[in-house]
């Protein structure tokens, strides 16, 4: 009979999890082929146990529990596994203490029964039912997988909750339901066949709502907030491939689901529940909590038994048991691998459907109560586990809450959101691909992306219909491209691709390789397929020996074996491409206010820095140990990598910031009241924008810096590989930054910047010491070290630019409630946009520096800083005649000075004598660290300065005294020009341009001139002629009675004055000493 062969597997699993069940009642009743049970209680210490989870069971209850078995049509209908209302409510482990003593007095706490506590002597598992001779063994086994494969299971009200401090998290699931499907994805009665080893699933869960509130002392929600996601609707697709029909694992999973819309909300008092919990999941992940190591070494390592009541007498049932299946939990070494062991050991438990087919011989039990397998099974290998989410679009708001109160007096306190930002997303991609414990990648990725500004925020109603702003500027930041434009690419090679091989009747190939992921998983190609945002996380576990493949049953994650050593890997890259990003007063001052909710919270970090133990007698580590050390230490490595980054920050039209920078700074209380004044907007709204090709920014730290460090430190003289890898290493490089200047007109469209600061590149290196605990009694080993490079900085602008950055600077300071909008002008602006193409165009300041390199080192007892500056040019570009402009040179340096006293050095051709000569300014700076070791060392300087060449320009004096003119001022301006000058025709371009040479005429430009960006490190190069006497520059208006030259003149003249009475004064001082010692002389005598 089949009921013989299929009701011990159903009553198995019924009896595993349920507590206080009667066998013979479920058995009769899932003979007449409906069973019904209400008001169940799982077996929660059961639960703990074979999941392993870092959370500990509070409670567990189904409300009722329906098995429907077809027994008529078993071959073609499936077995229907209905659950009403089931709740279980978690929470973490506390590590230390026993959750048992603190729910065991509970009717809802872990059972202890009787089975699991007298221990039943095993024998050898026979089948006791009585065999019948028209169905053989082949066609049962056969039968039974068919009816596993097709089991139809109905959750109704799936009710999880997490409690954690006063974090209350909920997630209820309207209908969730599991059935097999065929080809199509449609719901079919499906096996696995010689010709297809391929077996499909789908779970749709219906009305899925998070919710996450917040519990006071007493354990009540007082006031429930918005849920984190409303009645959302998603679907998973499961594909399981098998290498054979014998397979107890399939060889490939997939487990991909599909989200169309994803709407998330989260309020002020949310946000720090949010990022605790997201915490969580990091500090898990690692393992800094959770499964302590004592609990792993504690858990048995064989394979536990279940008793399974078969039908028949209690004597011949008393010792039948079916064996569980086994977790793969091996025993780490380190706390490092946390949740990742857990993940994968709770993998063959979900994708297989027990032993219990394993046969008569399949198992036999021994005397001690272990399980053993028989010549049939094989080792079971790893299966390569491909989970994927997928999300058309997603969306993230942002909502402030407030308390309102009903208008009667006995009616509860409301709480009343407010949105005050949205962020928008689309093509979200999230795929994970491991197998087993050495090989794990992840993969993140994004097609679009745009955060937008909702309503008002803290009372300035800056976005409401009166404002009459375009709706573009409520959109602050936008990355990647439109969904459009991408397709769905986002859903390559996933379950839901039409195109992908699972869906074709191809078997998927994987990439398991490091060396191969890297070659074929590049930051172009994670851009192509996406354009917002490409992550990849690869960590792999190799073998050096190379004879034995990497398994996790064959060794621990971070010890050798006898097979080779074992190499360790960990890499992150992110890249975030085309970024746009708009700073104005609506959307830093939500950013801000987002940042100090997250910071109001009292919670405690779940892993803090453990006081360093330092043993006196340290094992000092062997020659072969540190040989190994040298050939391979693991790492973790993260690159992050913007691309084309845009920011635009623009004059603050409100500034409340003395609201939130105290709560951000641990003020938990601002002081002061809100300014609500009706906004305004400012139009048009200067900005200043800053523009980058490319950032690239890594990080490289050791994997098992405690170990590491430990070793190393305790040799008396390790080499500087491994010293190396004691540091946690930073490199940040920019390429082509550049700022300007532009503003926001009317129609919400941004003016062509103004260049301030032209394209430049620089890099910065640092390292830190890892636990410089270790290195305390070292004291030359650097605990810090800093590089700084800057080939090339040139800054231009005018007097009327500066006055602007000032002006949107100031906007922004610290404690002003007020705009910037004081200090600006329509002068002001229409001369720094308008005045740089006009006739009257003011004088440009232009400076350069380059070669500069700053190194910063500090020990436990010392810091030093270096550095060096190659050479500095300022100039003047000011209009000339034609239209051209000239340029006048300022400040250059390194020049040669040395007869710059003689009247000769202003007629003599000074020629460089080498291209490689001295920096302008080298200079060292060594303090000691502690006061006390100051009266002995003492500090240190030492500096080299070369010659530097300064020319003082009536023009310097025009460009220091500008101040915005009205219109009718500026339209009496005449155009800026100097005397002709005779200059010979063979005359170098370095000679044209040196101080005391005429001006050389040059059209407009925007770009640094050839003078600021030529490479100068060696002396002065001018030819032998006088100095040049610039003619009227400009005048100021027609009441004025001085040119700037005669201004200029009357400043040389009191300074001269000023200077000749300072020499006369130190000159009769002198001669006074003089005098008072001759007579002191002839006194004395």
């Amino acid at each position: 009979m089949l009921e013989s062969y299929v009701t011990p597997i159903l009553m198995s699993y019924v009896n595993r999890y349920i507590k206080n069940l009667k066998p013979s009642d479920l058995q009769l009743s899932l003979w007449g082929g409906d069973v019904v049970l209400s008001k169940l209680e799982l077996k929660l210490d059961v639960l703990e146990q074979e999941l392993k989870l870092p959370f500990t069971f509070l409670s567990g209850h189904i409300h009722e529990l329906r098995i429907h078995v077809p027994w008529t049509k078993l071959g073609s209908e499936s077995v229907v596994i209905t659950i009403n209302t089931m709740e279980c409510i978690l929470k973490l482990k506390d590590g230390v203490q026993d959750d048992h003593e603190s729910c065991g007095s509970s009717s809802t706490s872990r059972s202890n029964t009787e089975s699991a506590k007298s221990p039943v002597k095993p024998r050898k598992i026979q089948q006791t039912a009585p065999t019948d001779p028209d169905l053989p063994p082949g066609y049962v086994q056969s039968l039974i997988r068919r009816v596993v494969n097709n089991v139809n299971i109905v959750v109704n009200n799936l009710i999880l909750k997490y409690v954690e401090d006063d974090i209350v998290l909920s997630v209820n699931i309207t209908c969730a339901e599991c059935y097999t499907v065929d080809e199509f994805w449609d719901r079919a009665f499906m096996d696995i066949s010689a010709t297809e080893l391929v077996l499909r699933k789908v779970i749709n869960f219906s009305d899925c709502t998070v919710c996450l509130d917040k519990r006071n002392a007493s354990g009540k929600i007082e006031f429930y907030q918005d849920p984190l996601l409303y009645k959302c609707s998603f679907r998973t697709r499961l594909h399981f491939t098998y290498d054979s029909l014998n397979s107890k694992m399939p060889a490939v999973i997939k487990i991909h689901t599909m989200v169309d819309s994803l709407k998330l909300s989260l309020t002020d008092q949310q946000l720090p529940m949010f990022i605790r919990i997201l915490q969580l999941g990091i500090a898990l992940y690692y393992g800094e909590i959770g499964n302590s190591r004592e609990e792993i070494e504690a858990t048995p390592g064989h394979t536990k038994d279940t008793v399974v009541h078969m039908p028949g007498s209690e004597e011949e049932l008393a010792g039948v048991q079916y064996p569980a299946q086994e977790m793969m939990y091996p025993m780490q070494d380190d706390d490092q691998q946390g949740w990742v062991s857990w993940a994968w050991s709770f993998v063959p438990a979900i994708v297989s459907y027990g032993n219990e087919m394993e046969g008569e011989d399949g198992y036999t039990g021994s005397e001690d109560g272990s399980v053993t397998q028989g010549h049939q099974s094989q080792q079971s290998k790893d299966p390569i586990i491909s989970i994927g989410f997928y999300c058309t679009k997603a969306t993230v708001t942002f909502k402030l809450t407030e308390m309102q109160a009903e208008s009667s007096y006995y009616s509860p306190q409301k709480v009343k959101s407010r949105e005050v930002i949205r962020w928008e997303q689309e093509g979200t991609t999230i795929e994970v691909l491991m197998k087993g414990e050495p090989f794990f990648d992840c993969q993140v990725g994004f097609v679009g992306n745009q955060a937008i500004c909702l309503k008002g925020i803290m009372g300035i109603k800056d976005f409401e219909e009166n404002t009459n702003r375009a709706d573009s500027e409520a959109c602050f930041f936008m990355c990647g491209e439109s969904l459009s434009n991408k397709g769905n690419a986002y859903l390559t090679n996933s379950l839901f691709d039409y195109r992908s091989p699972e869906n074709n009747g191809i078997r998927a190939e994987f990439i398991l390789d490091s060396c191969s992921h890297k070659e074929t998983y590049t930051e172009i190609a994670g851009m192509q397929r996406f354009g917002a945002l490409y992550m990849d996380y690869l960590y792999t576990m190799e073998c050096t020996s190379g004879k034995v493949p990497v398994n996790q049953q064959d060794f621990p994650a971070t010890k050798a074996d006898e097979n080779g050593s074992i190499q360790e890997m960990s890499i992150k890259r992110l890249v975030v491409g085309p970024i746009n990003l708009q700073l104005d007063s609506s959307s830093v001052h939500r950013i801000m206010k987002m940042v100090a909710c997250s910071f109001d919270h009292e919670y405690e970090a779940y892993s803090c820095s453990r006081l360093v133990q330092q043993e006196e007698c340290k094992t000092l580590p062997t020659p072969e140990e540190v040989a190994s050390l040298e050939e391979y230490i693991p790492t973790r490595l993260t690159c992050v990598t913007l691309l084309k980054c845009s920011i635009t920050l623009t004059m603050a039209e409100f500034n409340l910031l003395g609201q939130l920078l105290p709560v951000i700074m641990g003020q938990k209380h601002a002081t002061g009241t809100l300014n609500t004044a009706s906004f305004q907007p400012i139009r048009p709204l200067p900005a200043i924008k800053i523009m980058a090709e490319k950032i690239n920014f890594e990080h490289s730290v050791p994997m098992y810096a405690e170990q590491l460090v430990e070793t190393v430190s305790s040799l008396s003289q390790p080499s500087d590989n491994l010293l190396h890898h004691c540091y946690a290493h930073c490199y940040f490089k920019m390429f082509g930054f550049q700022a300007g200047l532009t503003y926001l007109d009317n129609k919400g469209t941004y003016y062509p910047p103004v260049p301030v600061i032209p394209a430049i590149s620089t890099a910065l290196y640092g390292k830190l010491l890892r636990l410089p605990e270790y290195w305390a009694k070292r004291t030359l080993v650097p605990v810090n070290e800093y590089i700084f490079e800057l080939p090339n900085l040139t800054i231009q602008a005018t007097r009327a630019q500066t006055l602007l950055l000032q002006v949107i600077c100031q906007s922004w300071s610290y404690g002003s409630n007020t705009s910037g909008s004081s200090g600006l002008s329509e002068a002001l602006l229409t001369e720094v946009f308008s005045g740089v193409k006009s006739k009257n165009a003011l004088p440009t300041l232009e400076g350069s520096i380059q070669n500069v390199e700053l190194k910063f080192c500090s020990t436990s007892l010392v810091k030093c800083v270096s550095g060096t500056l190659g050479s500095i040019k300022i100039c003047a570009k000011a209009p000339g005649e034609g239209g051209k402009e000239k340029i006048i040179p300022l400040v250059q340096g390194p020049s040669d000075t040395k007869d710059l006293h003689r009247s000769k050095w202003l007629k003599e051709s000074r020629k460089p004598e080498s291209l490689l000569g001295p920096d302008l300014i080298a200079f060292t700076v060594q303090v000691p660290e502690q006061m006390d070791y100051c009266h002995s060392s003492g500090a240190v300087l030492l500096a080299s300065i070369q010659g530097v060449a300064l020319n003082v320009d009536p023009v310097l004096y025009t460009w220091l005294l500008y101040q915005p003119q009205r219109k009718s001022d500026r339209q009496l301006q005449q155009p800026l020009g100097s005397a002709p000058l005779a200059m010979p025709l063979s005359r170098k371009k370095e000679d044209e341009v040196s101080i005391g040479s005429t001006p050389l005429a040059k059209q407009a430009s925007n770009q640094p001139s050839e003078y600021a960006s030529s490479p100068v490190k060696t002396k002065t190069i001018t030819e032998s002629r006088p100095l040049s006497v610039p003619a009227k520059m400009l005048q100021t208006s027609r009441d004025s009675s001085k040119t700037p030259e005669e201004r200029m003149k009357e400043i040389i003249r009191v300074v001269w004055n000023a200077v000749k009475r300072l020499t006369l004064q130190v000159v009769w001082t002198k001669m006074t000493q003089v005098n008072q010692n001759v007579v002191r002389n002839v006194f004395i005598q």
